[in-house]
């Protein structure tokens, strides 16, 4: 297997989206269900402490390196533009419209509403008032994320396959 700046690209382009695949599952899968059986104040003071502590450095690297990664990947492969490319160009597009303008447009507004609140100060009506405001919504975004960025995987890695590469 010939390494070159087309097989790297991918397999970071596959590294972060794998990565962001796995978060969201998981997220999904465990850490939802789990701050779903907490009282009002407890799951949002929950929520609301991850959401500050996820943003980092190495989660905005490998969250927005597909941003980048696919659009090198899809600008790579366009020179010599075959079924795989078109693969690569479905991957991407999950991944950006999926999970990446989601986060930005449906997730994170509810985030910073979430985090605009003194949970301290306000009634328990208020609390849960916001709870219900913030919790389904936001999980069923995220569960668009979870599924685009699974997807988004899975095709990165058919198109390594078709392309005849290995990890």
């Amino acid at each position: 297997m010939e390494i070159n700046l087309e097989a790297i690209v991918v397999y970071i382009s596959i590294l972060f989206t794998g990565l962001t695949a796995g978060l969201c599952f998981t997220w999904t899968n465990a850490v939802t269900p789990g701050l779903g059986q907490l009282n009002d104040l407890g799951y949002l003071q929950a929520f609301q402490q991850m959401n500050r502590s996820i943003i980092n450095p190495l989660f905005i690297l490998v969250f927005f390196g597909p941003l980048i990664s696919h659009g090198l990947t899809i600008y790579l492969k366009f020179q010599n533009a075959d079924n795989v490319f078109w693969i690569y160009v479905a991957a991407a597009a999950l991944f950006i419209l999926g999970v990446l303008f989601v986060t930005i447009f449906k997730n994170v507004p509810l985030n910073t509403i979430l985090d605009g609140t003194d949970l301290a100060n306000i009634s328990s009506e208020d609390l849960k008032a916001l709870r219900q405001k913030f919790e389904t919504p936001w999980n069923q975004w995220h569960l668009v994320r979870t599924v685009c960025s699974i997807a988004s995987f899975a095709l990165l890695l058919y198109g390594l396959l078709l392309n005849n590469q290995t990890i």
